[in-house]
């Protein structure tokens, strides 16, 4: 958020930017190594940092945020039936331009077009150059399809038109290539928007161990109206439309997958049901290259397992994003959206993105699984709640790098890289709206950060830790290597801030550097040096004893220092050394200096109710 206050001296006049200063503290430091998921020096003193790992449904009292848990019953979302791949007995179809045959009933034949009327198994191979399959069958019939070499071409229509039946299974004999394709724009002939290359009104499940490869030109590659599974088999997808879409459901418990996709990747959309319209992953592996949203969800999207390399759009090699600046593309290109809440507890992930990696328009929690985010925007988004209790995750590149109304972390490993705030809570939806960046102007709001947990390394080129509300950490271990501009703190909050446990060492510019508030049950120093200190030289915090209480190596240039460990306390002498500087003070309240935020001009006395008298350069 530096920007904002660039803009902001230029049109307003020193005693209106004084008169805000007053309301907005700000402060903004960069995390150490980029992309490392742990500082460059190791602290020697133990945190607390995996203390507090929220359940389910249970709520913070420090943030007043609920742990929203899943309303899918995930033990319901697969039968015994959706992973057959055998048939006792089955129909032969051997397709032929002009000459297709089958041998049993429930099949009907004429020219090109080959319909299943019945219920039953029925196993296919063979070409059609220009045909279509057809399955029209009554609304109790239950009819598994055994592709076995089948190669179907359609133009103006779908390949394979599910019409009516109960359920669909799409069974991929073993070893088998099968390839699906449409081409031109799709003619309607029923009540029916026919706009896939294969296209169901019913429940459809893909299942076997052989491939489909499937091609739409102008359409989706396979659509259900109902709910779309998938519990193995191999598929290549490229379609001018979505990849893999169903309206109630896309649930996913195996398979390899490759999309390549002008819209979304994987999308499930229901308007009239917001219990429907999600998305369940199981297990998988999926390669998806998307013009639209990498996986898209209208109710919720859920991921525990899968390996996962998904490219939304295309990002910049800078993440140097302006305000009111809007993408070539009316298009969301986010990596994984949900409109209520997103839920990954594992998974290997990684996404590259237009806009932002992770988004929901509700909740964001991450309890498990490896993720690296590259971002046009922000790394992860969530409208509400934006929890971390555990996984790794790194944000390689971002504007903002965690973003939303709550951030919550109580475990995990975090590496952010950010080129403006590192995490910021404020509300409204994604992103920075005004001329100023977003609510400038705003009072302080219900939006926080609280640490409780976890290893977080923030690199910032905006605020460290910007919260438009209140700021509370009480464990695990905080790195910040912040701004080097003196726009931007390394932390920067407008209602409280409070430190009662773990590790925090912060660093970056001076001028609008904060401490915590006088609120803190363990003590924290400000330092602002003689001059600035080269990023790559350390700083270590020890007691009157020598002991090592904390030590981090900024990525940045620095001039201004904020510390705080376990052992830090009231009438307590500790050094503070950066690079060559080093200065000894002794703490005659809890918080030592308040930064040129906290108390006028270069700090004062310590900020008055913050503490002592701050040490280092004072302006």
């Amino acid at each position: 958020m530096n920007q904002r206050y660039k803009r902001l001296a230029a049109v307003l006049s020193l005693s209106l930017s004084l008169a805000l200063t007053a309301c907005t503290q700000q402060t903004t430091q960069t995390g150490s190594t980029s992309g490392s998921l742990a500082p460059a020096e190791a602290t020697t003193a133990t945190a607390d940092n995996d203390s507090s790992t929220t359940s389910d449904s249970q709520t913070d009292g420090s943030t007043g945020l609920t742990t929203a848990s899943s309303t899918i019953d995930l033990a319901d979302q697969f039968t015994d039936r959706d992973y057959e791949t055998q048939a006792d007995t089955a129909v032969t179809i051997n397709l032929a331009d002009q000459a297709s045959a089958a041998e049993g009933s429930g099949v009907a034949i004429e020219n090109n077009t080959v319909t299943i009327t019945a219920e039953g198994s029925y196993r296919l191979s063979g070409t059609l150059s220009t045909g279509q399959l057809v399955v029209a069958a009554p609304d109790t019939a239950k009819v598994q399809l055994i592709l076995d070499g089948v190669s179907i071409s359609q133009t103006g229509s779908a390949a394979i038109y599910i019409k009516s039946a109960d359920k669909v299974f799409i069974t991929l004999e073993e070893n088998s290539d099968n390839q699906l394709s449409s081409y031109g724009d799709y003619v309607q002939t029923d009540d029916n928007t026919v706009d896939a290359t294969v296209f169901s009104k019913s429940d459809l499940t893909l299942n076997g161990q052989g491939s489909l490869t499937v091609t739409s030109e102008t359409g989706h590659g396979i659509v259900s109206k109902d709910d779309l599974k998938v519990t193995g088999g191999t598929y290549t997808v490229t379609a001018a439309g979505q990849g893999l879409s169903g309206k109630d459901s896309v649930r996913i418990a195996d398979g390899t997958f490759s999309l390549n996709t002008q819209k979304d990747g994987i999308h499930a959309e229901n308007s009239d049901d917001s219990s429907k319209g999600y998305v369940y992953i199981k297990a998988g592996t999926f390669t998806i290259q998307a013009q639209g949203d990498g996986i898209s969800a209208s109710s919720e999207l859920l991921i525990e397992a899968g390996d996962f390399d998904l490219t939304a759009g295309q990002l910049s090699s800078s993440s140097a994003k302006t305000q009111n600046t809007t993408s070539n593309t009316d298009s969301s290109q986010k990596g994984l959206k949900a409109e209520q809440e997103l839920l990954i507890s594992g998974g290997n992930i990684r996404i590259t993105s237009a806009d932002d990696s992770l988004h929901s328009n509700g909740d964001l929690i991450i309890s498990g699984g490896q993720l690296q985010l590259a971002s046009g925007d922000d790394g992860a988004h969530a409208d509400n709640g934006l929890q971390i209790s555990g996984g790794e995750l790194t944000v390689t590149q971002s504007y903002e790098g965690l973003e939303g109304a709550n951030i919550a972390i109580s475990g995990g490993q975090i590496a952010v890289t950010a080129s403006d705030d590192g995490l910021n809570a404020a509300g409204g939806n994604d992103g920075s709206g005004n001329l100023f960046g977003g609510d400038m102007f705003s009072d302080s709001g219900d939006y926080s950060i609280n640490i409780s947990g976890g290893t977080l390394t923030v690199d910032a080129g905006g605020d460290g830790l910007d919260s438009n509300g209140s700021l509370t950490v009480s464990g695990g271990e905080t790195y910040v290597s912040g701004p080097t501009d003196s726009g931007n703190g390394a932390l920067d909050y407008n209602g409280d801030a409070v430190i009662s446990g773990g590790i925090l060492v912060a660093t970056g510019a001076i001028g609008m550097d904060q401490n915590f508030g006088s609120s803190s049950s363990q003590g924290s120093i400000l330092i602002q040096l003689n001059s600035t200190v080269s990023g790559g030289s350390s700083v270590t915090l020890t007691d009157a004893e020598g002991e090592i209480l904390a030590t981090f190596t900024p990525a940045k240039d620095y001039q201004s220092v904020v510390v705080s460990a376990p052992g830090v306390t009231q009438g307590g002498t500790y050094t503070v050394t950066a690079g060559q500087q080093s200065q000894t003070v002794t703490l005659t309240d809890t918080i030592y200096g308040s930064g040129s935020e906290g108390g006028g001009l270069g700090g004062g006395m310590g900020g008055g109710m913050n503490g002592g008298r701050g040490g280092g350069n004072r302006r």
